[in-house]
């Protein structure tokens, strides 16, 4: 079977977690899909295939004979989808040799331009799937989970030399608890690769750093007509912390290594108000800058108003991983060749945004991140291409087969 076709199937699976659960998984559906995987890999032939009752599903395939010394390789994928888009009721489209124009996605009123996604460009002749316009499609990560799956059933059916494999397709990543519960001895990997990226030429092995932030602003309401000198106006307040972060340092005015405050929520009134930001930054010192600009805002405004008016929790949420991988990098280079054997030149892409394997590197898995193919991820222009799938599954194989012993 080839990737694309356990993507359409495992499409229409919903599986969107949640953001505001107090459990792992976040959803029950994710759990039920962990299953469904368990079952199709132990029919496979994988070994030790294990689901726990977090919803993390392992696998493993021993190494063929002369490959015994090769180190034992992770692959890992994350089985949930965005919650900022609906994920229920995927219906894939595919598009047989792509002419490289406008694509209207079925009855939505939706169309994917290549104005707007210069990436379709190399998807001209290619066959393309995009979602009908009313749901995302799934491809981050389940793409990735299909690219996995075909590579262990080709080494399984094509009996190729391989090293080791361990496998584990994981739960909640979209609301960053990706990594938090995965079973590092039972998996058994020296070291990983994520496959949850984009272009299959790209490699990513440096993330943002990020740390979360949300101010409460504790306001003083009285009746507007003896307000003076009496009220604090907590939703004016909000409004002044927003109004102490430079415009500029914003999602829609940054790129590359460029970091920022991004506000994602507010609500207030004059008695209570709320902002909740997150905040992004490659480089360590000025990550640790704008979380001190934070505490600044916080201690001045404290200062103005009155202490207790303004207070701001600030939680570190992931490091950049190349402080771990440069240290790393036969890693990436192994990868590198991988690419270059099914004829691609390797990309070095800086994540603006964080994967699991941020985490499992601090925690002594050093773990890059490979493409997908896919693109547009987390809403209704979300694609992919049949043929970039199976070139990810072969750069998979590439990494899987060298023999550097």
């Amino acid at each position: 079977m080839r990737a694309y076709q356990r993507l359409m199937r495992y499409a229409a699976v919903d599986t969107q977690s949640r953001d505001d659960a107090a459990v792992t998984p976040s959803t029950e559906k994710q759990y039920a899909f962990s299953w469904l995987l368990h079952n199709e890999i132990q029919d496979l032939g994988l070994r030790r295939v294990y689901t726990c009752p977090h919803a993390y599903t392992y696998g493993f395939l021993p190494a063929s004979p002369g490959m015994e010394d090769e180190p034992t390789i992770g692959l890992i994928a994350h089985i949930d989808t965005s919650s900022g888009f609906s994920g229920a009721g995927v219906k894939p489209v595919l598009h047989p040799a792509y002419d490289g124009g406008e694509v209207w996605l079925g009855s939505s009123g939706r169309v994917l331009r290549p104005a707007d996604f210069p990436d379709l460009a190399r998807s001209v002749g290619k066959t393309l799937i995009t979602t009908d316009g009313t749901t995302l499609l799934g491809a981050d990560d389940k793409a990735g989970v299909a690219e996995i799956i075909t590579a262990c059933e080709r080494l399984l059916k094509e009996d190729r030399p391989h090293c080791a494999v361990a496998v584990c397709f994981t739960p909640d990543e979209e609301i960053g608890h990706g990594a938090a519960l995965l079973d590092f001895e039972r998996f058994g990997a020296d070291f990983a690769y994520t496959v949850d990226g984009h272009m299959p030429e790209e490699l990513n092995f440096e993330t943002f750093n990020a740390a979360s932030a949300v101010f409460t602003v504790r306001g003083v309401a009285v009746h507007p007509g003896a307000a003076k000198d009496v009220m604090v106006n907590a939703a004016l307040v909000a409004m002044e912390i927003n109004a102490m972060l430079p415009p500029e340092e914003i999602p829609a005015r940054t790129e590359g290594h460029e970091g920022f405050f991004h506000l994602t929520d507010m609500r207030g009134d004059v008695s209570a108000a709320e902002l909740k930001y997150i905040v992004r930054d490659h480089d360590a010192a000025r990550f640790q800058a704008r979380c001190d600009r934070l505490r600044e805002i916080e201690a001045a405004l404290n200062k103005t108003y009155g202490e207790g008016t303004v207070s701001l929790q600030l939680v570190e949420q992931y490091r950049n991983m190349a402080e771990i991988l440069q240290n790393h990098m036969e890693i990436v280079e192994r990868a590198e060749r991988a690419i270059r054997r099914v004829g691609l030149e390797p990309v070095r892409r800086a994540v603006r945004g964080g994967t699991d394997g941020a985490r499992l590197s601090f925690s002594g898995l050093p773990c890059p991140n490979l493409g997908t193919g896919g693109a547009a991820f987390h809403g209704p222009y979300e694609h992919i291409t049949v043929e970039d799938m199976d070139t990810a599954v072969e750069i998979l194989l590439n990494i899987l087969c060298e023999k550097t012993m």
